[in-house]
């Protein structure tokens, strides 16, 4: 295998892990948040510290595993060099056939739906899906074409997206008004306590932090190697912080929990209003386009990778024509066709699920969510590990900072089976079957090499 050009600094590296965390997620999952809660702030505050404490301790644990191997496939190669290759060929099908797309699906889909609320087009599936899908298709292309120039547009996408969140809290440091009252045609939902049923909240907050391992995915063609995402890993997670809690702090310090809790999506809405008259929510669903464009870009940046990655690894059938194209057209064609074909067919599934109501409560952008925290947990444990066998010296990242990541991603594995148990089980199981084609093709592989020789 070549060596990977070096095309992306520490500032891509940040960018794209807090473009894909911070989607449009964060600025409807106050209301979600607020009701598991019961609309206690505080207990608001403690479910946003505790998700970004998962991801700060988690990729803070991963750092150790980052400086210890060169090989390509970010979390892929760490199962590779420290468990074994079949069980990274299993880890990596299930991130390149279904966690990768089916989040980068469904962002798609929503930057499609409020496209239609923007321009004041039909509210229709049709019209939905149809342009979340161009919107799919155009960032592959960009991700195809220039490398660079996609990794450009990531910056710029972050630093927009900021701009709304960390405006509300700024905006609340000076805001004097009122709360709005709740108008009479809405039932008023006032605060209750909810004892521990505030754990809930954990899922949809796992959804909003999710998305900081695909960063990984592009660490072998970063400046500067481990060093640069051990610095990126660390300062992403913590900006992703701040910007969360300014935006909740902010928006419930104007709004109130009562009238979040009682107006749900419409709280955001009504602030763009407050803030900037009656073209207020096309200001407010702008900002939220742009954060979608960031996850959809990041999502694909890191996407497009993953075949060759396990192509090198002989974990996909017809594995060396795949790398030997991937060298021959510099841009990894083949590897990326292979994504985009993926995306293509979890965007027809996710059509008919929606459709015809298949996915219950859920969509399939939950699906691989709370299950690879499983996958992360295994990897906090070979940290301990290398701690204990003293190949690791730092006490804080080679056993506090794993023992940390790995009660957050209990809670957040608890907090998902008890939101939606039944969808869960049904999701882990899907999520292993794809964890087995990928253990039995790569036994499947390394048997008929050996028949070869």
């Amino acid at each position: 295998m070549i060596d990977e050009k070096k095309q992306y600094g520490l500032w891509t590296a940040i960018a794209m892990i807090i473009g894909i965390c911070v989607g449009s997620g964060i600025f409807f999952k106050v209301g979600n948040i607020l009701a598991f809660t019961g609309g206690n702030v505080f207990l608001g505050v403690l479910v946003f510290i505790i998700g970004a404490l998962c991801i700060i301790f988690g990729s803070l644990s991963l750092t150790n595993l980052a400086q210890r191997t060169t090989k390509n496939g970010g979390m892929v190669a760490y199962f590779e060099e420290f468990f074994s290759e079949s069980t990274a060929s299993a880890f990596g099908w299930y991130q390149t056939f279904l966690y990768f797309p089916t989040i980068g699906v469904v962002v798609s889909w929503a930057a499609g739906t409020y496209t239609t609320m923007l321009l004041d087009l039909p509210q229709t599936m049709s019209y939905q899906m149809g342009i979340g899908f161009c919107y799919m298709l155009f960032f592959y292309c960009l991700n195809i074409l220039s490398s660079q120039f996609a990794g450009w547009f990531q910056i710029v996408s972050t630093i927009t997206k900021l701009i709304p969140l960390l405006g509300m809290g700024f905006i609340a440091l000076f805001w004097s008004k009122e709360t709005p009252v709740v108008p009479p045609t809405v039932p008023l939902v006032e605060k209750t306590d909810v004892g521990l049923g505030w754990l809930a909240a954990l899922a949809p907050m796992a959804f909003s932090y999710d998305g900081w391992p695909i960063a990984l995915s592009i660490s072998h063609e970063v400046k500067g190697g481990s060093q640069t995402m051990k610095k990126a890993l660390c300062f992403g997670p913590i900006i992703v912080l701040i910007v969360y809690l300014s935006y909740f702090l902010g928006l419930t310090h104007i709004l109130g929990p009562e009238y979040i809790l009682s107006m749900g999506e419409g709280a955001v809405m009504e602030v763009g209003e407050m803030l900037f008259g009656h073209i207020g929510q096309k200001v407010i669903l702008l900002f939220i386009l742009v954060a979608l464009f960031g996850v959809i870009n990041g999502v694909t940046l890191g996407h497009i990778r993953m075949p060759y990655a396990l192509a090198t690894k002989n974990m996909l059938p017809n594995s060396q024509k795949i790398v030997e194209n991937y060298h021959q057209k510099k841009i990894g064609s083949r590897s990326a066709i292979i994504a985009l074909l993926t995306s293509c067919g979890w965007f027809i599934i996710h059509y008919l699920t929606q459709y015809f109501q298949l996915m219950g409560l859920g969509d399939i952008g939950e699906i691989a969510i709370v299950f690879g925290y499983m996958w992360y947990i295994a990897l906090y444990f070979k940290v301990i590990q290398l701690y204990l066998d003293k190949d690791i010296k730092e006490t804080f990242t080679g056993l506090i900072s794993p023992i940390l990541a790995i009660l957050g991603g209990l809670i957040i594995l608890f907090g998902g089976f008890y939101d939606n148990p039944v969808f869960e089980f049904i999701s882990f199981g899907i999520c292993f079957l794809f964890c087995l084609f990928g253990y039995i093709t790569f036994r499947k592989n390394q048997s008929n090499n050996m028949i070869k020789q």
